[in-house]
C-alpha cells in the first residue's frame, strides 16, 4: 500500500511540474501594492447599496441607462435584459447569443455592445442586432470587452485578448503577455482601425467629452492608461493611474469631471509573488478549479479626476450586499454597479 502511495504521489508532482498547458508565461515584478490607507482607506460606503434583482439570469457586467429612465444589463446566458426605472419589471430586450460585456447609447439611440464572442454590435431600439466588426487588421477578436461612444459618434472599445477567450480568460492572466488592443470604429465609414496593441488585458474602456483622448484599463498590470487623440501628444499614450491596489475593470466618465473605475478584486498576494516565476505559474493552471486563485468579495470603487488623482473612495470590505463589482455608470445623482456574477445589479447615491 505504501508503495502505491508513493507512486500515485509521484505521478500528482509530474503531473504539476510537466502536464502541458496552452500558455506560455512572461515573467514580471509588480510594484508592491499601496497600502489600504491615504487615498484607499477603508469605509463602509457600499453598504448602502440598493441591490435590483434580475429575477432570471445572473452576470451584468455593465449597465447602460437610457433616456426614460430604463436600465440595460448584459448576462452571462446571452441575453441583454431591460428593467423599469424602479427596477420592479424585467424583460429581454435582446439576445446576442454570446455573452454582451460594456454597454453604451450612441446619440441615435442605439445600444453598443461589446459582446465577447460576436464582437462589436449595434442593438437598435426595437432590438434588432447589427454587427459592426469583428476583426482588425485581419486578426479577428477574441475578447471583445469594453466600449464607449466618443462626442464625435467615434465608438471605442478594447479586445481583452486576441489569443484566449472569455472562457479561458485566466489563461491571459496567468500568461501574462500583452495580448489586449484598443480600437476604434467609425460610424461613417464602417472601417475599424487599432489605436494601440501591446495591452495587458485591455479592458474599461472611457473616451473623454471633448475627445482628446481615451482612457483604457490593463486589468492585470493594476493600471490605466491614456492614449491621446489630438494635441501635440497624439497618437502616443501615457499612464493615468498605476499601481492600483485591486484589478481594476470597467470605467467610465460621469459628465462632471469624475472617472468612476470599479475594482472588480483586491490584489491576490500569491499572483503577484509568483508573477516574476513563469514556471510555477504554469503550476496554478494544472492544479482544480477550487484550488485556483478566485476573485475576493470586495466592494471597491473608485473616483478619479482628469488627472488621475482619487476624488472619491468608495467601499465595503464586507462585499455586502453587491460586490465583484465590473462597472460603475453615473446617470444623474446616481451610480449604478455591474457585477460579472451576482443575479441583480445595483445603485446608491453618488457621493
Amino acid at each position: 500500500m505504501k508503495r502505491i502511495l508513493l507512486v500515485l504521489l509521484a505521478l500528482l508532482v509530474l503531473y504539476l511540474l510537466v502536464w502541458p498547458v496552452p500558455v506560455d508565461p512572461v515573467a514580471w515584478t509588480p510594484q508592491a501594492p499601496p497600502a489600504l490607507e491615504g487615498d484607499y482607506t477603508p469605509n463602509t460606503y457600499l453598504a448602502d447599496a440598493e441591490r435590483i434583482d434580475l429575477q432570471n439570469g445572473y452576470g451584468p457586467e455593465d449597465v447602460a441607462v437610457d433616456s426614460l429612465g430604463r436600465i440595460y444589463g448584459g448576462l452571462q446566458d446571452g441575453r441583454i435584459v431591460r428593467l423599469t426605472p424602479d427596477g420592479a419589471t424585467a424583460e429581454t430586450f435582446a439576445d446576442t447569443g454570446g455573452r454582451p460585456l460594456g454597454l453604451a447609447f450612441d446619440d441615435a439611440g442605439n445600444l453598443i455592445v461589446a459582446d465577447a464572442f460576436k464582437g462589436l454590435l449595434s442593438v437598435a431600439p426595437d432590438g434588432a442586432i447589427t454587427v459592426l466588426a469583428t476583426e482588425a487588421d485581419g486578426v479577428p477578436f477574441r475578447f471583445t470587452d469594453d466600449v464607449d461612444v466618443g462626442p464625435d459618434g467615434t465608438i471605442y472599445f478594447s479586445d481583452a485578448s486576441h489569443k484566449y477567450d472569455q472562457h479561458h480568460y485566466k489563461h491571459d492572466i496567468v500568461e501574462n503577455r500583452a495580448n489586449g488592443r484598443l480600437l476604434a470604429y467609425d460610424p461613417v465609414t464602417g472601417a475599424t482601425r487599432v489605436l494601440m496593441d501591446n495591452l495587458y488585458f485591455a479592458n474599461g474602456v472611457a473616451a473623454s467629452p471633448d475627445g482628446a483622448f481615451v482612457l483604457v484599463n490593463e486589468t492585470t498590470r493594476y493600471r490605466v492608461r491614456r492614449y491621446w487623440l489630438t494635441g501635440p501628444q497624439r497618437g502616443t499614450s501615457e499612464i493615468f493611474i498605476d499601481n492600483l491596489p485591486s484589478f481594476p475593470d470597467g470605467i467610465s466618465y460621469n459628465g462632471a469631471g469624475v472617472y468612476w473605475l470599479a475594482l472588480v478584486s483586491p490584489r491576490n498576494p500569491l499572483i503577484d509573488k509568483l508573477a516574476p516565476n513563469p514556471f510555477l505559474r504554469k503550476v496554478i493552471l494544472r492544479l482544480p478549479d477550487f484550488m485556483q486563485p478566485a476573485p475576493e468579495r470586495y466592494a471597491f470603487v473608485l473616483g478619479l479626476d482628469t488627472g488621475g488623482r482619487v476624488v472619491h473612495n468608495l467601499q465595503n470590505p464586507t462585499g455586502q450586499p453587491f460586490a465583484i463589482i465590473t462597472s460603475v455608470e453615473q446617470v444623474g445623482d446616481v451610480l449604478y454597479l455591474g457585477s460579472l456574477t451576482e443575479p441583480a445589479l445595483a445603485r446608491i447615491a453618488a457621493p
